[in-house]
């Protein structure tokens, strides 16, 4: 990242953001989790838990390319708890969604992340 690029926010204020701007960009029935990677300051840790009977959780690490570009990566999705296969159709076409969903969030932020 160059420093003409870089986040114009600090990871505390960005996980902030970002808590109060996903709900905004999911289903209404879905929750989501957004904490600070602690790993990598310039990425976030995002777990949705999916509305309705099937009872997943989806988790994402969600890293700033730059201040406009996010690259996300999908770790794990759970089911009752338990990991699962991910490459089902359904779990695919959720994958997808919530990735949208999340990409949504990160353009409605660009002011914060890239003034």
């Amino acid at each position: 990242m160059s420093k003409h690029d870089e986040l114009s926010i600090n990871q505390q204020q960005l996980t902030e953001a970002w808590q109060r701007t996903l709900p905004t960009t999911i289903n209404e029935a879905d929750r989501a989790e957004v904490l600070a990677d602690e790993a990598d300051p310039s990425a976030l840790r995002i777990t949705i838990h999916a509305a309705g009977h099937q009872m997943y959780d989806f988790d994402f690490k969600v890293a700033y390319v730059d201040g406009r570009e996010v690259q996300t990566t999908l770790i794990d999705v759970e089911r009752d708890g338990r990991s699962i296969d991910e490459r089902t159709d359904i779990v695919q076409d959720l994958v997808q969604d919530y990735t949208r969903h999340i990409h949504e969030c990160a353009q409605a932020l660009h002011d914060l992340t890239h003034p």
